[in-house]
């Protein structure tokens, strides 16, 4: 793969970083976050189907290796909405 190039966990597609969102595992307190922080991430597109498949089969959890909160998927399903609304408009 080529640099600053990722995969998406879910659909496998591979696409530059900025194009997905990123969650990570912050090292050493193992807190899962949106964005920013260092330690171990994921990468997903921002694609309902996509969100959909890694809550559903916890790919983000095994990914990360951690429990991944409830809030984060509702963070997500906001940014999906507020993209859909600047899309439509």
């Amino acid at each position: 793969m080529e640099p600053n190039y990722r995969r998406c966990l879910s659909c496998r597609k591979v696409a530059h970083k900025e194009t997905f969102w990123r969650i990570v595992r912050v090292y050493p307190s193992r807190q899962v976050q949106l964005d920013e922080g260092m330690g171990r991430s994921a990468y997903l597109c921002p694609q309902t189907s996509c969100l959909a498949a890694a809550q559903k089969k916890n790919r983000l959890g095994r990914s990360l290796r951690a429990s991944v909160p409830d809030n984060l998927y509702k963070t997500l399903e906001q940014r999906l909405a507020a993209v859909a609304n600047t899309r439509s408009t």
